[in-house]
């Protein structure tokens, strides 16, 4: 039984977390510097992003947790350090002032970074923020901490959950900042999940790295792959559990809240796409294999003439055979049915391949609502999967024409 719960990181036990106006922003009313601190140590695992551009803090990071075992995490929004030629040095700074604060080793920092690329970022205003930052250090920081990560994102992604193993009551929980720059590519966007499991640091890399491959790699918002983004898990068994060493029923429950957790950061991450206006989930049902799936899945949801009929609300439903058709998957396209649904009901647009006779008005009505669902029977086998993605807007392009002005 899994419960959805509030708190987001803060949900699991042992975790605070905070956030605080640093100055690396110029609008003083928001949060740009944040922090996530375990009181006790953590086993912990991260994916980062496959661009061969990459931001300092995660090269640091990924030496940070070379031995699997993490207390904190520090990300900066409004200024990406990116492309930097003391990027390195900066990260490691941020590192340090945060481990001295909290009297931990600085290799024990997950450290983060978000905004414009290539745009020098000064440590002078972190380092002036650390004491606030640490001072206000709360288990009910949490909604703080998500404020600091967000850059074009409209509101704070959090998500947590409660449910038991070995007999004892467990928690995990997350915050994720993501609106643009995201594409099926791990990672696409900044994670932090937290849980107060026991569990090895093997078992969690497992664990994390099986999961992203049906939640972050199947999320697009425009077919971009940024540079800055990692999904990381911390776990610091203050649960009581037994400690999970192997793949056993403690492990598949843990996975199933993990699932649960980075789906609905998923949801959340697509509804919130730079300019959207809808929520595209798209479910492949009865592919060959999982690979066919995943292949047609990702391809509906990043094609951009889909996204624009979607923001249409036009049923033109030949543009999801065309995103089949050019997925390079073998699939019979004399099978595929095609249905969209929303709260307003559902309607078959497409019947083994070909056009149906259906109501139009009907259709606008279904697509007209904010959460839509692109329904594709493949009529081939038994493997089904879903990907997350958002209409595409005029406000799009509004918002990246001048993102950094």
């Amino acid at each position: 039984m899994i419960k959805f719960i509030s708190g987001g990181v803060c949900a699991s036990k042992g975790f605070m977390a905070n956030g605080v106006h640093a100055g690396i922003r110029k609008n003083r009313g928001k949060n740009d510097l944040g922090v996530v601190f375990s009181k006790t140590p953590c086993t912990a695992a991260a994916v980062y992003t496959t661009n061969l551009v990459k931001g300092a803090p995660l090269t640091v990071t990924k030496k940070h947790l070379e031995n699997g075992v993490a207390r904190a995490v520090i990300c900066n929004s409004g200024n990406a350090n990116t492309c930097n030629a003391n990027g390195i040095e900066i990260a490691e700074s941020m590192s340090k002032l945060l481990a001295d604060e909290l009297n931990i080793d600085s290799s024990d920092v997950v450290v983060a970074s978000t905004g414009v690329i290539g745009q020098p970022l000064s440590i002078e205003p972190i380092k002036n923020a650390i004491k606030p930052l640490c001072a206000g250090l709360s288990e009910k920081g949490n909604l703080e901490s998500a404020y600091a990560i967000m850059t074009t994102d409209t509101t704070p992604k959090e998500v947590a959950v409660e449910f038991t193993i070995d007999g004892k009551v467990c928690h995990l929980g997350g915050m994720a900042k993501g609106s643009g720059m995201i594409h099926p590519d791990m990672a696409t966007m900044l994670v932090f999940i937290t849980s107060d499991v026991k569990i090895s640091s093997e078992m969690l890399k497992k664990a994390l790295s099986t999961d992203v491959q049906n939640t972050f790699n199947m999320l697009s918002i425009d077919g971009d792959t940024s540079t800055n983004d990692m999904v990381t898990v911390l776990c610091n068994g203050e649960a009581g559990n037994k400690e999970i060493v192997s793949e056993d029923e403690d492990f598949a429950i843990f996975m199933k809240a993990l699932n649960t957790v980075t789906v609905a950061l998923c949801r959340k991450i697509a509804g919130d796409g730079e300019g959207a206006t809808k929520l595209l989930e798209c479910k492949v049902l009865n592919a060959k294999d999982i690979k066919t799936a995943k292949g047609v899945a990702k391809s509906v949801i990043c094609s951009s003439l889909l996204k624009a009929a979607m923001f249409g609300a036009d049923a033109n439903w030949g543009r999801v055979l065309c995103a089949i058709g050019y997925s390079k998957e073998k699939v019979d396209v004399n099978k595929i049915d095609v249905n969209f649904k929303s709260v307003a009901g559902e309607i078959n647009v497409c019947k083994n391949g070909a056009s149906v006779d259906f109501s139009e008005e009907q259709a606008k009505e279904i697509l007209l609502k904010n959460e839509i669902e692109i329904i594709i029977d493949l009529k081939d086998g038994e493997f089904t999967v879903a990907a997350w993605g958002c209409d595409l807007t005029y406000d799009y392009v509004k918002i990246n024409g001048d993102y950094r002005t």
